[in-house]
């Protein structure tokens, strides 16, 4: 299952500040062998299969080459992986390998060992989603793979680039210990002496990495501190370099001259799981679920929930991308009266009852939720869940607070916020709205910005049937150093390595 997951982390301040050590200078700065950057979470894994793309970025990209790695406007570039190119058909995926490359444990990277690594994300709980259409995987010669597919697959590419297709030593899949002793062929080693798990990882640089430019720093420190107050003191006294940030500290960051990075990274709102009413007759007519979009003030919960780091918008296609359009945003602006009269047309005058999930991490909404929906008579009963057994099951609720990561590219917005079967969305449901069914068929033929064309309709098809209930799209914020620069990418919690350079 590909890892959605990591965008409600975002929403997490619950654990203490990671112990920090003291930087290389007093002011903050860095050097040519030293940078410390703060992210919000621990590593998940060391597995690239197991490892969550959200926040390991920084980990993982230290210690292991991709495949494939994206640009800072998310298009797929060469990593392992020297060029591509798709057959005719579009159901056969060949790739031209790097040659003289080798693991840190001696083993070599060619044909055998990328397929090896494919076979092993493609099994992975968290990777295998990316490769979900994926059907062989096979060597065409020492530097040559291919990959057969069931259908044509135009968000591929993107989903190796944003954190699936990391390479590891075929002895250490072979063995079983990626889990907790990483092997790959990155631009750092892991100091394990130097290292204090849980608190702070430091890497150090190779000699001679084949990427070597893209690398700038000699020595990366990645030290995981929850709290984001914790966070910002640590840049204050020097001790971090880098920061995910609080929007609400921006003001402070910018008279301190440090330099702030921001770009959406998540929709936040309320994610409907029945629109068919299977479970909950009401959520069946459209007229109930476009009045539950009317009742919501989004730029409101923006302002005073979100801190106002974000976008109000009715879209879960990330705002200022291809797919997104500015005019659906009017689609549903907050009229009260106007969500109580389509109640009454639905037959639902007075409301109706739903239990709803709720955990620690959603209660900032849950007093807006309760206030609005309670005006149209939708009395909510709560069923208190911890962090963990939210993700397993607020989907098998009819409706749900959610915050959900978005995706740069077009046709992975496709697939992940609608076609296929995530934790969040069990059942898509396409087949039961053929309007929206005729249009994902088409998308999946089309090419370049034709298939563009065809998802921007999509995108007002799902926001006309009120698919879900979009109050905004919420920012992730980074503060660096003067020196340092931080490019934010959409689909990345926290950027990998090479998103973080001097300037």
């Amino acid at each position: 299952m590909k890892k959605i997951w990591r965008a409600t982390c975002a929403a997490v301040a619950a654990f203490a500040m990671a112990a920090c050590t003291n930087s290389v200078t007093s002011t903050g700065g860095t050097t040519d062998e030293d940078i410390k950057i703060g992210t919000l979470l621990d590593v998940t894994s060391w597995d690239p299969a197991q490892a969550d793309i959200g926040f390991d970025g920084p980990y993982l990209s230290a210690l292991y080459d991709p495949l494939i790695a994206l640009d800072k406007n998310s298009r797929p570039v060469p990593g392992l992986a020297r060029s591509w190119r798709f057959s005719t058909d579009h159901l056969t995926l060949t790739m031209n390998l790097r040659t003289g490359v080798k693991f840190s444990d001696g083993e070599v990277f060619d044909a055998a060992a990328a397929v090896q690594n494919l076979r092993h994300l493609k099994d992975g709980v968290r990777s295998g989603q990316a490769y979900a259409n994926v059907t062989a995987i096979r060597e065409v010669d020492a530097d040559t793979i291919a990959l057969d597919l069931k259908k044509k697959d135009d968000a591929l590419l993107y989903y190796m680039g944003v954190g699936r297709s990391w390479m590891a030593s075929p002895a250490a899949i072979e063995a079983k210990t990626l889990a907790t002793r990483p092997v790959g062929s990155g631009p750092y080693t892991y100091d394990e002496g130097k290292s204090t798990p849980g608190s702070e990882y430091v890497f150090t640089k190779k000699s001679g990495h084949w990427d070597d430019k893209t690398y700038p720093f000699g020595t990366v420190h990645v030290l995981p501190i929850a709290d984001p107050t914790a966070s910002f003191n640590a840049m204050l006294s020097g001790q971090l370099d880098v920061a995910y940030a609080n929007a609400a500290d921006i003001p402070r960051a910018k008279d301190k001259g440090w330099n702030v990075a921001s770009d959406v990274a998540t929709w936040v709102g309320i994610q409907f799981t029945d629109r068919t009413g299977k479970e909950l007759k009401p959520l069946g007519d459209i007229r109930v679920r476009r009045a539950i979009n009317h009742a919501f003030d989004g730029a409101a919960m923006l302002k005073s929930v979100g801190q106002g780091a974000g976008v109000a918008t009715t879209q879960v296609f990330p705002a200022g991308r291809p797919a997104y359009d500015e005019a659906l945003n009017d689609r549903y602006a907050f009229d009260m009266d106007k969500a109580k009269r389509l109640m009454a047309e639905a037959g639902y005058p007075d409301g109706f009852e739903v239990t709803m999930p709720m955990s620690s991490i959603f209660q900032p909404w849950q007093p807006s939720v309760q206030q609005t929906l309670g005006k149209l008579g939708i009395k909510v009963t709560w069923k208190n869940l911890s962090p963990a057994d939210y993700q397993k099951n607020a989907a098998t609720y009819p409706m749900f607070v959610a915050v959900l990561a978005l995706d740069s590219n077009p046709a992975a917005s496709v697939d992940g916020r609608i076609t296929s079967r995530q934790w969040f969305n069990p059942n898509p449901s396409t087949k039961d709205f053929p309007e929206v069914d005729e249009l994902i068929g088409k998308i999946e033929k089309a090419d370049g910005e034709a298939q563009v064309t065809l998802i921007r309709q999509l995108n007002e098809k799902i926001t006309d049937l009120a698919w879900q209930d979009v109050w905004y799209q919420a920012d992730n914020t980074y503060f660096s150093v003067k020196g340092v620069k931080v490019t934010p990418i959409t689909g990345m919690m926290f950027p990998t390595l090479r998103f973080v350079q001097r300037g």
